[in-house]
């Protein structure tokens, strides 16, 4: 079996690093997780409908919605649901 590469590798072979033991490196070397956090959430509500990305990631409606309208995202039109009729 091929052994796997991780971006963030943990300290166990074979298993990525953990989110939180990330956080604390990152913030270590001065980078502030949170800010590349909300940019990253910000780009994707213009790439994809809001109620999508808000569900994948888990982000309240009311937030995802707010960020979309910070970024200035055209999918507030949107309409979900079944559109093969």
């Amino acid at each position: 079996m091929r052994s796997r590469r991780w971006l963030f590798p943990s300290r166990q072979p074979g298993q990525p690093m953990d989110p939180t033991g990330l956080q604390t490196q990152l913030r270590e070397i001065g980078v502030p997780p949170q800010r590349g956090r909300t940019s990253a959430i910000r780009q994707l509500v213009l790439q994809a409908p809001t109620p999508v990305i808000a569900k994948a990631l888990r982000y309240h409606d009311k937030t995802a919605t707010r960020l979309v309208a910070e970024s200035g995202g055209t999918w507030s039109q949107y309409a979900p649901g079944d559109h093969t009729r």
